[in-house]
């Protein structure tokens, strides 16, 4: 009887979407039959996700890290979507794939998310891919060459960007005004401003300016 396992991929390039499913699809086996399903943005993804939430969990999913925020500004990105998975459906397992190699983001998705998957993709051709989705489905973690380095570096840098720090910094980088935030953002304006702070301390932009904080914030991954 053959296994079934149901996953879905998430990326905003097509070309790159379609070359993750052929890659995927090649190891479908006499033993193994893989249910594929993609998403191109935040909001088709999130809808997939609910409904399997209710009907099928899926068993894999693989998200692109710098997607388009959704239409209502509540998903900004991939890392949001990971987040939203684990609390829909905790048994699923995820795999990252971003663009970004800088080491204080590759360290905040591992403390934030914790994905069973973690790829480069400077790293990643289709085999390693291939590679990757077999650990992450029968033996879990896979870590591609970048993250694993990460690992043998001495970094102390606790503190974590979580989702309301990102949703400060998009809503910033979009030109809301501070003042403003408390519109969007579930938070007091003082507890605002103590998380700008506390970014800026991050980022070492200490007593600059918001232009500052969100080119840093471009340049680090986060927006």
């Amino acid at each position: 009887m053959k296994k079934e396992i149901k996953v879905l991929i998430v990326d905003d390039h097509p070309m790159i979407l379609e070359g993750y499913k052929n890659a995927i699809s090649d190891l479908e086996s006499d033993t193994l039959k893989i249910d594929l399903f993609s998403a191109q943005d935040c909001d088709s993804a999130f809808q997939k996700l609910k409904k399997a939430s209710v009907t099928k969990p899926f068993d894999i999913v693989l998200y692109d890290i710098n997607l388009p925020p959704s239409s209502d500004h509540k998903i900004l990105s991939g890392e949001d979507l990971a987040l939203k998975t684990r609390a829909l459906q905790p048994e699923t397992k995820i795999m990252v794939l971003t663009m970004h190699s800088n080491n204080f983001r590759i360290h905040n998705i591992l403390r934030n998310i914790d994905p069973e998957g973690f790829l480069i993709k400077s790293d990643l051709g289709s085999e390693e891919l291939k590679k990757a989705f077999v650990t992450v489905m029968k033996d879990p973690p896979y870590y591609s060459h970048t993250v694993t380095k990460l690992f043998r570096s001495q970094l102390s840098n606790d503190f974590i960007i979580d989702d309301l720090d990102r949703s400060i910094l998009y809503h910033i980088s979009v030109g809301t005004k501070t003042k403003n935030l408390p519109n969007y953002i579930p938070l007091s304006l003082a507890a605002i401003e103590k998380r700008k702070r506390n970014l800026k301390d991050v980022f070492d932009v200490t007593g600059k300016g918001n232009k500052a904080l969100i080119e840093i914030s471009k340049e680090k991954g986060f927006i």
